[in-house]
């Protein structure tokens, strides 16, 4: 199961699981490779990227990407999803209508962070919405492999999906929930109130030993994320 991921610029995290970050924002996208199915967390910030990155994964593993995961609703983590044609994509429940309501928003908020605008407008106009929307857990069967997608916000946005894979250690990619590479971001449609409960439910469920993968910087653990979470309460406001 196992493939050469520091080759391609990939971080391996286990066997068969592994993240790249991304040029530009730190923006990280994951990989979990089953005996039949190939999930990837996260698409890039347009369809150049999301082209590079299904590139990536087939001259990694010689498989293509059979499920995505959208940890939110922002333009560096969802524009390249359009570039995985036939792939069965997740979203917390409520980001199919939003990412269909909002397209013009986020393709001005990437040409805003510098995406050019050709490539924004082609993002935009082609941006895929989940067909699969999660409200609580979705166990994904792989192929010799389960994995855990968690709806555990809101917090960074109002739809934030984490990904848990078993193992030991487990493995939990965050989203933006978690960020490591500088302070954790809040737009206008975080729900700080809400956000440091987000990750008391995210460390119940990966737990004491697990390997956290922040959406922005390098891989954490639990006390790191427990100590965000701190700062996030004062910072909001709340317990």
């Amino acid at each position: 199961m196992d493939v050469g991921w520091e080759e391609f610029g990939w971080e391996r995290l286990a066997d068969g699981v592994g993240r790249r970050r991304l040029p530009g924002w730190d923006a990280t996208v994951g990989l979990v490779l089953g005996e039949r199915s190939v999930l990837l967390y996260d698409t890039g910030s347009t369809l150049r990227e999301g082209g590079e990155l299904r590139c990536q994964v087939e001259s990694m593993t010689g498989r293509k990407v059979t499920h995505i995961a959208l940890s939110h609703p922002h333009f560096d983590h969802v524009f390249g999803t359009a570039a995985f044609s036939g792939a069965e994509v997740f979203g917390a429940v409520g980001v199919d209508d939003l990412l269909r309501r909002e397209r013009q928003a986020l393709r001005a908020d990437a040409v805003h962070h510098g995406v050019d605008e050709a490539a924004a407008t082609e993002a935009a106009d082609t941006l895929v919405a989940p067909r699969h929307t999660v409200s609580g857990e979705w166990t994904l069967d792989l192929g010799g492999r389960q994995v855990l997608l968690a709806n555990v916000g809101p917090g960074h946005s109002g739809h934030d999906l984490v990904l848990l894979v078993p193992g030991a250690p487990e493995i939990v990619f965050c989203g933006d929930l978690v960020e490591e590479s500088g302070e954790p971001q809040a737009g206008p449609d975080a729900i700080g109130s809400q956000w440091p409960a987000a990750l008391d439910r995210l460390l119940r469920l990966g737990g004491e030993d697990a390997v956290y993968v922040p959406g922005h910087g390098a891989v954490v653990d639990a006390a790191f994320v427990r100590t965000q979470r701190d700062e996030l309460a004062r910072r909001f406001g709340v317990s």
